[in-house]
């Protein structure tokens, strides 16, 4: 019971980030060979999905 959550936090703080940094380098390397198509603006809008480059903040007042 306690291995399987280590393996989903092990997912969520490692596998996950990785993974969004790698979509968006793949979809810079693309626009610069290419220029920009929907493929790279899908796997930019994917990286951003999975881990936004800045946080959103919140104000209270």
């Amino acid at each position: 019971m306690i291995q399987k959550r280590i393996a989903q936090w092990a997912v969520m703080a490692i596998a996950v980030p990785l993974a969004a940094a790698g979509a968006r380098r793949l979809s810079h390397t693309l626009e610069a060979r290419r220029g920009p198509s929907g493929v790279s603006r899908l796997l930019t809008k994917g990286a951003d999905f999975m881990r936004p480059q800045k946080a959103k903040r919140r104000r209270f007042w």
